[in-house]
């Protein structure tokens, strides 16, 4: 479904940049028709094969940002269970573009049965990327930015993320209100697209009117100044929705501050430890939960598939939930709790 809203709105011209056929445009998983989502890869692809002794290696964002070691425990957990092993290095901050390059550079050579890589932006692995395809060794871009150079993408459906937020707010104002986004890096396709879903969903109702939208960059200082600075100059915002965790916690930290927390809701994504202790303390509101370690499980089964030769969709669709002061009981008690969950929901589906 959201692939045709998705191709509705290009058609308007909305995100006519993002979705354009051509060369020039970037590669959007959101609207790929060559997809699967992961509830279906043993019944559409078979059993995974053998990987025992098989080395993989994976270039992280970051693992100072708890999102990013929440996946890097998933590729861990399952090359456990399948005999292989990762190396997974990263850069040190989620703006370090050029190391992250040069970690890339340095496992081309090394050797892996498969790469898989979370970019920083869409451009600043490239040279290393183009490397990689003269080498010929499968590569898998497994969320963060989106590099047209890869053909295949393990992430979730960033709109939708926006657009059950949206849904969140208009359930429960029905007469509308002001609201912010507190924005990613700019240009990334999960920037663009979590913050797309969630501003024209709202908007579609006429009812509420968004008031600002500056960038947090990932960090919690930088969205906590921003924060402060939107609530300041508009006392009757009724809530905030963030990229990510990191950037809602420094809402909630700006918004204590201001003593404002009791009447302005906060929503993250990512589904991080520390917001569901946020949101279980009755700050965070809620987050879209969008199981990192679980991405980190399917992107090294795609890599294993492709490693030995298996032909398999361009997009794998991972799983994500709105996870509320409302449901928590439902998703909060651990990650196998999660997870048992997860995976009653999605056979219900």
């Amino acid at each position: 479904m959201h692939r045709l809203v998705a191709a509705s709105v290009m058609a308007a011209g909305l995100l006519s940049s993002l979705c354009l056929p051509s060369r020039a445009a970037p590669f959007n998983p959101d609207i790929e028709p060559d997809w699967i989502k992961w509830t279906q890869l043993t019944k559409a692809l078979g059993p995974s094969p053998s990987v025992r002794g098989h080395r993989f290696g994976v270039v992280l964002k970051t693992q100072t940002n708890e999102y990013w070691r929440l996946m890097a425990a998933g590729y861990r957990r399952r090359a456990a269970a399948g005999g292989a092993k990762v190396d997974i290095q990263a850069a040190q901050s989620e703006t370090d573009q050029l190391r992250q390059l040069s970690i890339l550079h340095t496992m081309i050579g090394s050797g892996y049965k498969a790469l898989m890589i979370s970019p920083i932006s869409a451009v600043n692995l490239k040279s290393a990327l183009e490397e990689v395809k003269a080498a010929r060794i499968p590569i898998v871009n497994v969320d963060g930015a989106v590099a047209d150079e890869v053909r295949h993408f393990v992430g979730p459906v960033n709109r939708d993320m926006g657009v059950e937020v949206a849904k969140w707010f208009i359930r429960h104002y029905p007469a509308g209100g002001k609201v912010a986004v507190i924005e990613g890096q700019a240009g990334v396709l999960s920037t663009v697209h979590r913050t797309a879903g969630f501003i024209e969903t709202l908007l579609a109702t006429g009812k509420f009117e968004v008031a600002a939208t500056p960038s947090g960059q990932w960090d919690r200082q930088i969205a906590s100044d921003a924060a402060k600075a939107v609530v300041t100059r508009t006392p009757d915002l009724i809530g905030f929705y963030c990229n990510n965790d990191t950037m809602a916690l420094g809402v909630v930290d700006a918004l204590k501050s201001l003593q404002a927390l009791d009447r302005v809701r906060v929503f993250g994504s990512d589904g991080t430890a520390v917001a569901y202790a946020s949101i279980r303390a009755g700050e965070l509101t809620g987050t879209v939960d969008i199981f990192p370690m679980m991405v980190g499980e399917i992107g090294l089964e795609i890599a294993e598939r492709l490693s030995a030769g298996q032909s398999v969709p361009r997009v794998v669709e991972t799983p994500q939930v709105l996870v509320t002061r409302e449901n928590i009981a439902r998703y909060g008690a651990d990650e196998e709790a999660r997870r048992r969950a997860l995976i009653e929901d999605a056979r219900e589906k």
